[in-house]
Order: structure tokens, then C-alpha cells, then sequence
């Protein structure tokens, strides 16, 4: 079979999405690679595809054991020969996997990076026909990254080990020291680096200020998704506990989740969610990266994650199947205090200083009132379109604004003046009339704009400062100096207005959300009747649900409603051999539903 007939026959897609086949021509052609692709969009199927092309099996790197399990069991829905080699097996079910391996009966095979650097392994490994390596989650192996692993690192053996085999790397952030820190440690030769996108089309972005502990914003949330999944991030394993406990009194199904409980709880807990048996988890960040669950319609994060990166992360475990999803972030003054307080205890080193940026970006962003994704791409050094309808700022574009073009042009105006060489709290005293010493010894009270500021607060400033930020005005250089932007050259001399939203100014004030839907283009009851049906297939199968058909997939046989074969392999994620297990079985219920 050629790619597109593969495609089909194996995954039930007709085309490839954004850069899919740019990667597995790559792998095909033996070249070392780095897939940079958001959450979703279809990476996994980047090796899998070339995999079944190629003679050989696939060894793929995976940092969690659930990931790895999820992964194998999809695979083998489809029909694909795949297994893992973890602690998870008997010595038997091992030894089984490496016969099998021998006899070339598996196409692909994950393990941990623990593992690999194990010597036995190792040496196994170099008798097998590899046709390519691939690391997931591939930001783990930098130490700059927000996810960095200490084993992930030691990967940098594998070139070493094997000279003449390719490596095809993934991750869905990374920002340019992180993307070179990937490259360099894996020695990657002559790499292909494709970078997807980083717009979520399907997923909308809000952030709220957090009042008193957010359980009242949390409900009124949830009542827009009502029994639908979701995970809800909280920043202790206590507040796991008792926000759990909290929703459910208020009768929702939900669950704590974090690395203090028995394995036997977190196993408990991740199986009924991923089975559709309760519909929110509550979870620390141990809860996240081994979640292979489709139909996740929303993210909620009770307080301020500690970088872009992991807030990125976490909101793109929603949606994963395509449709709408919605995510919620509740933050306060407050967590900024605690993430720094934790950093400060830290020992002095380029790390220490990198987290406090990292904070800093992360407050900026909650704060602002400009495109999320827009901003979180230009974090990635990504450059879209504001969304429109697709974050509370755009929802809102004129909500509660006033221009402060004047005072940004005086806070331009002290940057530049002062040489462009300070730090912006400095800037800013100089603006206020500040009797520091340090600025009569600079004579910057000589300045034409000394003083000038008195009318504001230094937070209001700073507040202005970050709107600059935000809009690619101003940036932050070496030692924290803050030095002007072509756009901020363009707003100094008044050819570009500023606006900034009154509540940044002044006390925060709740902000609206845009209700979201993603029922509102096909029939409810019959979605309902299909995933009824999908969950009892799951049940008698031993596997998650989104593993049979993913809602899309149900979504789309609710409205088409095919009667033949031929009609339903036309359907989105539905190929020869997930028809040949379950269609009959749905084509018999469609009927009934037809036959009224």
C-alpha cells in the first residue's frame, strides 16, 4: 500500500492534515528530524504511518507508562502489531514481547528512556532491524524546558549507540533556547525542523481574575458543560482533595488526583475517567501528559500555572479531537507571591533567573487584554492573526477600554531617554520623581520627562509597561533592560494608538465568556444513543471508549447516518479494520434509529 491507501485502510482518514506528510516523507527518506506541533494535531500518526511503510520495527521513547499503554492500545484497535516494554509486565509477557520482536511480528515498540539506557537493552536492541527512532515529548530533554528529566537527557547515547539511525523527534512547545537544546543533545544530523501552527482553532481561551478561592466562577463554569469531561488543575494536592469533595456535593462526578495517592486510587481514577465513568478530574500536574483522551471539552486551572509552557500544554489536552472546547483560568495576585517565593529559595544560577521570567511571562499574559493565542504564539516565536472569537479578548474587544496612548508614549519616551540601559522599575521612578540617589548621580532628575508620572501608581505603570510588552512595543534584553521595538518607535512618534482595559488600571472586575457548544451542529439524542453503544463495545472490549470511535467520528455518523459499508468508511476516523470489528454493529443501530 502507498501512504494515502495506508492512511485509510489503517486510520480511516481520506487526506493529511498541516505538515503530516512534509514529516513522514522525511522519516521515508531516513532524515533526522523535530516536529514542533501543538497538542492535537496529529503528530503520533507522523511515525506510526511511516512505520507500516518501512521494514523493521520502530522503537519509540515515551516518558510515561500510561502514555505508552494508551498508544499501544489504539494502535492495535487499528490493526497495527505494536507493544510496550516497561515494568508493567510479568518476566514472561517480556520475554514473550522479545520473541515476538525477534521474529519481527511488531512494528512498533515504546519503552521508557529508563529502560533504553539499560545496558541488557541495549544490547538486545542492536540485534533487532530499527528502522527509526522516535522521542516523544522530546522538551523533556532540555534543561532550559519545563518538563526537563534527568533520564531524557541521557538520550543524547543514542547516536553513539547507533550511528546510522535515524531520530525523529516531537514535542508539542518549544520555545528557540529549548528547540536548539533538543537539537544539539540528540545529535540530530542535518535536521529537518518543521513547526505546525500554534493556533487551536477549536479551542476558546478565557482567564478571569480569581474571587476569594474561584469555586463559585468554577460552578458557574461547569454549568455550561454539563456532563461533558474535563480535567480542573489545582495547585496542591490538598486543594485537589477539597475542590473533589466540593463539586461533589454539588452533584458533579468528580475525583481527586495527584502523586500522593495509592497507585490502586490513581489507577481507579484514571481508568473511570477515561471510560467515561466520572466526568471531572481534579488534579495536580502529576495528572496531564499520560492522558490520551480525545474528547475533553475543557480545561480549568484554579490557579496561575508556573510557565506559558505548561499552560499551554495542559489546555491542549482538550479538544484533541477537533471539536470545540473551552478552557477557564482563575489566577490572583496572590500566586505570583507564592511561584516567586518558591523560586527565590532557589540557588543562584542562569536557571533561577530564567524562572523568574517565566513568571513574569505567565502574569503578563493572564493580565492582558490582546489575542491569547496570539500572544502565546509570539511566546513560541510564531507569528498568527488575532483569533476573533476564540479568547475572551477578542469575545470582548471593546469592553471597559481607555486610551492611554500619551501615557505610553511618556513611559517610551523615559526608555529611550535613559539610554535605553535600565531596568523598568527604574524607568518608572524616574517618570514618578523619585529622590533615589542613584537617578541624581545619573542626573536623569535633569531629564525632560522626570516627574511626569506622579499621576499614576507604580503598578499602573508597570500595567502599561506589560501592555507594551504585549503588543511588541518594547522587550526586555540583558540584566532586564527594557529597550524600544519598531512598534514602539511608531507609537512614540504618534503614528499608533494604545489601549488598555480600565480594570488593569484599576480593581479587577469579573470579565463575560462567550457560551460554547459543540452540540449545536448534530442531533443530541442520537449522539447520545451511538456513545451508549461505544461505551458498552468499550466495556466488553477492556478499552477506553475514544479508543473505538472518537466523538468526531460519532458526531459525523450522526449526521450523515450511513446504511452501507461504503457510506461509513467515508466517515472521518473509520477505516477497514475499525469496520470490520464495530460497524456492523453501529450500522444495526442506525437502522433501528432509522426504523424509528
Amino acid at each position: 500500500m502507498n501512504k494515502l491507501e495506508t492512511l485509510q485502510h489503517y486510520f480511516g482518514h481520506d487526506t493529511f492534515r498541516a505538515q503530516q506528510e512534509e514529516v513522514i516523507d522525511a522519516i521515508l527518506a531516513h532524515q533526522d528530524l523535530l516536529m514542533i506541533l501543538p497538542t492535537g494535531g496529529g503528530k503520533s500518526l507522523c511515525y506510526q504511518l511511516p512505520s507500516l511503510l518501512m521494514p523493521g520495527v520502530t522503537v519509540v521513547i515515551s516518558p510515561l507508562l500510561a502514555l505508552m499503554h494508551d498508544q499501544v492500545v489504539a494502535l492495535k484497535e487499528n490493526g497495527i502489531a505494536a507493544a510496550m516494554l516497561s515494568s508493567m509486565q510479568t518476566a514472561e509477557e517480556s520475554f514473550q514481547i522479545e520473541q515476538q520482536l525477534r521474529a519481527n511480528q511488531i512494528k512498533l515498540l515504546y519503552v521508557a528512556p529508563e529502560r533504553l539506557m539499560n545496558d541488557y537493552f541495549l544490547t538486545f536492541l542492536l540485534d533487532l532491524n530499527i528502522n527509526f527512532f522516535v522521542v516523544d515529548e522530546a522538551h523533556c530533554v532540555s534543561e532550559w524546558g519545563h518538563e526537563f528529566r534527568e533520564h531524557y537527557r541521557m538520550l543524547s547515547q543514542l547516536k553513539i549507540s547507533f550511528p546510522d539511525a535515524t531520530i525523529a523527534a516531537f514535542t508539542a512547545t518549544a520555545t528557540p533556547m529549548v528547540r536548539e537544546d533538543i537539537l544539539n543533545n540528540l545529535s540530530l544530523k542535518n535536521p529537518k525542523v518543521i513547526t505546525g501552527s500554534l493556533f487551536r482553532k477549536n479551542l476558546t481561551i478565557t482567564a478571569e481574575h480569581r474571587q476569594s478561592d474561584g469555586r463559585r466562577q468554577l460552578l458557574t463554569f461547569l454549568k455550561e458543560h454539563e456532563n461533558k469531561a474535563g480535567i480542573v488543575y489545582a495547585f496542591s494536592r490538598k486543594q485537589t482533595e477539597t475542590t473533589a469533595k466540593y463539586l461533589q456535593t454539588q452533584g458533579y462526578k468528580a475525583e481527586a488526583y495527584h502523586a500522593g495517592l495509592p497507585t490502586d486510587v490513581k489507577n481507579r481514577v484514571f481508568g473511570d475517567f477515561v471510560a467515561d465513568n466520572i466526568n471531572i478530574v481534579v488534579a495536580t500536574i502529576a495528572f496531564g501528559m499520560g492522558i490520551d483522551k480525545s474528547n475533553i471539552r475543557f480545561v480549568v486551572h484554579m490557579n496561575l500555572p508556573k510557565t506559558l509552557e505548561n499552560y499551554y500544554q495542559e489546555i491542549g489536552r482538550a479538544g484533541r479531537d477537533g471539536l470545540d472546547a473551552t478552557t477557564l483560568l482563575l489566577f490572583s495576585t496572590q500566586d505570583i507571591v507564592q511561584q516567586k517565593t518558591f523560586i527565590t529559595d532557589l540557588p543562584d544560577t542562569p536557571y533561577k533567573e530564567n524562572a523568574f521570567e517565566k513568571i513574569n511571562t505567565i502574569s503578563r499574559f493572564a493580565n492582558s487584554d490582546s489575542c491569547r493565542h496570539q500572544q502565546i504564539a509570539h511566546y513560541f516565536h510564531d507569528t498568527i492573526d488575532a483569533c476573533l472569537d476564540k479568547c475572551d479578548n477578542c469575545i470582548n474587544p471593546d469592553k471597559n477600554m481607555i486610551d492611554i496612548t500619551q501615557d505610553a508614549r511618556k513611559l517610551l519616551s523615559a526608555i529611550f531617554r535613559t539610554q535605553q540601559s535600565f531596568g523598568l522599575h527604574y524607568v518608572v521612578d524616574v517618570l514618578r520623581g523619585s529622590k533615589e540617589q542613584r537617578i541624581l548621580t545619573n542626573a536623569h532628575d535633569q531629564l525632560s520627562v522626570y516627574g511626569i508620572g506622579k499621576h499614576y501608581t507604580k503598578a499602573q505603570w508597570l500595567s502599561i509597561a506589560d501592555k507594551l510588552l504585549e503588543l511588541n512595543a518594547i522587550a526586555i534584553g540583558d540584566f532586564k533592560v527594557y529597550y524600544l521595538l519598531d512598534r514602539g518607535a511608531n507609537i512614540l512618534r504618534g503614528t499608533e494608538s494604545v489601549s488598555i482595559r480600565e480594570e488593569r488600571m484599576a480593581i479587577p472586575k469579573t470579565k463575560t465568556k462567550k457560551k460554547m457548544d459543540y452540540f449545536n451542529d448534530y442531533e443530541v439524542e442520537i449522539f447520545d444513543q451511538l456513545r451508549d453503544l461505544r461505551k458498552e463495545i468499550a466495556s466488553n472490549n477492556k478499552v477506553p471508549p475514544y479508543v473505538i470511535f472518537s466523538d468526531k467520528t460519532l458526531k459525523e455518523l450522526s449526521n450523515s447516518m450511513p446504511t452501507t459499508k461504503a457510506e461509513m468508511l467515508e466517515v472521518h476516523g473509520i477505516g477497514e479494520v475499525k469496520f470490520e470489528r464495530y460497524g456492523k454493529t453501529f450500522l444495526e443501530l442506525i437502522e433501528e434509529i432509522n426504523n424509528g
